[in-house]
């Protein structure tokens, strides 16, 4: 026996849950994801990878600007759904979605709920300094990620892990939860666990305002803050050259010991003094250029001790 199933994702993080579900043996009778958008430097119109694998795998697709209109709506009822998996999708269903397969709309969220709900909870983990983190399966509610979990998974977030490591580690993780917890909800043995009213967090969106490093905080947290902005958007802090200033971003960094003044270049090898300890840059991307690591980011370009960042 199989479910009759609804996929909603966009991203390659939901596009690696579509191949486990649709290589689980269920019937996937629509996939529904965001528009193609304008991207790359020619702003051609761009399929998302969950659009791109469904039509590889001859699943209909649907693209509604607004999931909330009527018409909408109609239609997904109209499908007689046992359950729509929900990963990444990029809009918020109404109650009326929410309620139309017959045993509801499941998500995979990749935190340890109630902690970093929201946007961005990898980022949010990395910068917040966390230890841990995981991916969880939750019955969709109205409210924001305020589900009962039905199955979860913990992953250690390694010392040296950025937001893109992290992110693959818990697709991966995550992807791997549908199989299971799609076998338990067909035998009926799925125990949903409410969340706990302590501890709730809010992962909000990454803004680029905050991609600016701020050298004033500790040395710690100026590694985590890097850490959780690559690959994207990119902590970065800005260099005078001889040809003007120029937006350097970090996508690695270490603390080491060392004082200055915040953003003081303590010696030739790049290690930045910060409000307590200090940071040495590991891998650096000048604009307009490819990532590189320390050494030959400083063969073109000198960043000599006493320079202020």
């Amino acid at each position: 026996m199989s479910l009759r199933i609804a996929f909603m994702g966009t991203p390659e993080f939901a596009a690696r849950s579509l191949a486990t579900i649709a290589g689980a043996g269920h019937e996937i009778v629509r996939v529904y994801t965001q528009p193609p958008r304008p991207a790359g430097r020619g702003q051609e119109m761009r399929k998302s990878p969950v659009h791109q694998l469904a039509e590889a795998f001859g699943i209909e697709v649907k693209t509604p600007e607004r999931f909330r209109e009527a018409d909408v709506l109609a239609d997904f009822a109209d499908l007689d759904l046992d359950v729509a998996c929900v990963v990444a999708y990029g809009q918020i269903l109404p109650k009326e979605a929410l309620e139309a397969p017959r045993l509801g709309c499941l998500n995979l969220h990749a935190s340890l709920l109630p902690r970093w709900r929201g946007a961005a909870p990898i980022q949010r983990a990395i910068q917040a300094g966390d230890e841990v983190t995981g991916v969880q399966i939750m019955q969709m509610e109205e409210g924001l990620d305020t589900g009962p979990v039905l199955m979860s998974e913990i992953v250690p977030i390694a010392p040296d892990d950025t937001a893109g490591t992290l992110h693959d580690k818990l697709m991966e993780t995550g992807a791997e939860l549908w199989p299971r917890t799609l076998a338990a909800l067909e035998r009926g043995s799925l125990q949903a666990v409410a969340q706990p009213d302590e501890g709730v967090t809010y992962a909000k969106k990454i803004s680029s305002a905050e991609a600016r490093i701020d050298w004033s905080r500790p040395a710690g947290e100026v590694c985590d803050h890097i850490r959780g902005l690559s690959p994207f958007p990119g902590a970065w802090f800005s260099l005078d050259t001889p040809k003007g200033a120029v937006r350097v971003k970090v996508h690695f960094a270490e603390p080491e010991k060392g004082e200055g003044e915040p953003g003081e270049v303590l010696d030739g090898n790049l290690l930045i003094a910060c409000g307590r300890g200090a940071v040495r840059l590991k891998r650096l991307q000048r604009e307009g250029r490819g990532v590189m690591g320390a050494d030959e980011f400083l063969r073109g370009t000198a960043v000599p001790a006493g320079t202020r960042l």
